[in-house]
């Protein structure tokens, strides 16, 4: 089964690894998303507006991909401080509303050493499911 790159307009170029996959069958398989913008420039302010970045590119991916956010099925996060995860938990799901409004797909949370960029807080992959076109 081959699958279509999926890379939203006006991204910097991804080097090595695709942003996303979109599969004949639909299944969109969305790389480790971290706190940077379409020019991978890191969004100051810690680990909420990382995370909020993070959620805004996997949803940018979803709707390139011709997808919404209700078509996300999972969220894996990786995070590097469990203890600032726990310590802003109501400003974690405040900025996860203002991406994902109520929709909360099946989620896993790792707490990790490292991540790949040494200024990333929080890394988080999807898979959704956008029914193909007939034609």
């Amino acid at each position: 089964m081959s699958g279509k790159t999926i890379h939203p307009e006006g991204w910097a170029p991804a080097l090595g690894y695709a942003n996303g996959m979109l599969m004949a069958d639909g299944t969109l398989h969305i790389g480790g998303q971290i706190g940077w913008d379409k020019d991978k420039v890191m969004r100051p302010g810690g680990f909420i507006p990382q995370m909020e970045q993070a959620l805004s590119n996997i949803r940018e991916i979803v709707e390139a991909a011709g997808g919404q956010v209700a078509d996300i099925g999972r969220l894996t996060w990786f995070v590097k401080s469990k203890e600032e995860y726990i310590a802003h938990q109501k400003e974690v799901g405040q900025a996860y509303r203002r991406i994902f409004d109520r929709h909360f797909p099946a989620m896993s949370m790792l707490v990790i050493k490292e991540l790949i960029e040494d200024d990333a807080l929080v890394e988080i992959e999807a898979t959704a499911f956008i029914a193909p076109k007939r034609d």
